[in-house]
């Protein structure tokens, strides 16, 4: 029995056995989601083969310990932004043995929200160590904290499959 529904199970079981077959691994980079991401893959029996580490950066202050986003960066275009999603995706990277990573940043809710950000905005990027980098901004709406959580660690699981080209 899985913590995660069938679906994000489905794919994250994908992931581990495309992963696995091709000798790769994968790490991620996560704020809004609080290590779902990497949960949803470890629950899989011989993620262990693939799984490098993950990374639960909620502060501002651990992005850039751990994950070498940029003070100006933050300061320039938040936490919540295209910039600090590839900033986190690339140390998510390249500060381990992993092949491909993702990075999540996002506002989940209740609160948090604004005008600019509104509750449900969230910045998605993937990466792997041929060059290939997406990004994806999702407006998900308010809600509610849980599914703006779970939609993102489904985005995310697609994005690690699209920067794998498992398709």
């Amino acid at each position: 029995m899985s913590l995660f529904p069938i679906d994000i199970e489905d794919e994250a079981r994908r992931i581990v056995w495309a992963l696995s077959e091709r000798g790769l691994m994968i790490s991620t980079a996560e704020s809004c989601t609080g290590g779902l991401i990497i949960g949803a893959l470890t629950d899989i029996a011989g993620s262990s083969a693939v799984v490098d580490r993950g990374f639960v950066t909620y502060t501002n202050e651990a992005k850039m310990d751990l994950l070498g986003v940029n003070a100006t960066t933050l300061k320039a275009y938040g936490a919540v932004s295209e910039q600090t999603a590839l900033q986190m995706v690339q140390g998510a990277l390249f500060r381990s043995r992993a092949d491909i990573a993702v990075a999540v940043t996002g506002i989940a809710g209740p609160g948090g929200g604004s005008a600019e950000k509104p509750v449900g905005l969230v910045h998605i990027a993937a990466r792997n160590r041929s060059g290939t980098i997406l990004h994806r901004e999702m407006r998900y709406g308010d809600i509610g904290r849980t599914e703006v959580r779970l939609a993102t660690l489904r985005t995310a699981l697609e994005m690690v499959i699209e920067v794998a080209e498992l398709e």
